[in-house]
């Protein structure tokens, strides 16, 4: 097993990573419904409608958020591959195995809502538009990356098989990223940008921001709860072969 970074091999230890989920559950928990709350409800009753999308932009205070975690969690598979595949990182395979089914879910309802979007702004359910092709297929990876991490007998083989994936995969986040600049796209430009000023109204900013804030709390603590059970599943498998197997050299002896 390669050495680790310090603070990788500090969580590498199950127990010590139990330890920090049990300290931050209950802050991500409590943060998720705080700042889901007040966004919900700014973005729904309090903030304006658009000029010209209507109350139908209010879909955004949800699609948005998916989209952003959809990439995110896929970007979370990726390192998570990176530390299986050069560290041997105890937990980078039960934590792929866990976020790979999140993300799925976000990319799903990022395509569900945008849907629900573009049917009333572009009369259509769906295009094969350059933005909504790339995070159709970034929904294809995770599916693909579920099936292939369960598809061996031997877990290590479907490990590294779907650790691969995950890493060959990342070349679409760039591109669901700035496909609405490289190519002529139905799919608006987006609205906040690293180099610009933002092109919606802030009263329609703020709520957005605290939803995406409130939905990636919540995110962090599915996935902490996740690996978290994961890990006791995987002591109480040990425990039970260990068990069984003294039963048996008993019943030989």
């Amino acid at each position: 097993m390669r050495p680790t970074p310090n603070l990788l091999h500090r969580y590498a230890n199950p127990g010590q990573f139990l330890r920090l989920a049990h300290a931050l559950l209950p802050w991500l928990s409590s943060g998720a419904i705080l700042f889901l709350i007040v966004g919900v409800i700014w973005g729904l009753f309090i903030a304006p409608a658009d000029w010209q999308q209507g109350d139908t932009v209010r879909i955004m205070y949800v699609h948005v958020p998916m989209a952003w975690l959809a990439s995110s969690c896929y970007l979370g598979l990726a390192v998570c591959g990176v530390l299986s595949l050069v560290w041997r990182h105890p937990l980078a395979d039960l934590a792929a195995i866990e976020i790979g089914p999140v993300g799925a879910c976000a990319a799903a309802l990022c395509l569900i809502t945008g849907s629900l979007w573009g049917e009333p702004m572009w009369g259509t359910w769906w295009v094969w538009d350059a933005r909504l092709t790339s995070m159709l297929v970034l929904f294809f990876l995770y599916l693909g990356h579920i099936a292939l991490i369960r598809a061996f007998d031997e877990p290590a083989r479907g490990q590294r098989a779907a650790a691969i994936l995950a890493l060959a995969g990342v070349i679409d986040l760039p591109i669901i990223k700035f496909s609405v600049q490289w190519w002529n796209t139905l799919h608006q430009p987006d609205s906040i940008t690293l180099t610009g000023a933002p092109t919606m109204s802030m009263m329609m900013l703020w709520p957005l921001l605290i939803c995406t804030i409130g939905f990636t709390l919540g995110v962090a603590a599915v996935i902490f709860t996740r690996l978290s059970a994961a890990i006791h599943e995987s002591r109480a498998r040990q425990l039970l072969a260990r068990s069984r197997l003294d039963r048996r050299d008993s019943q030989v002896a």
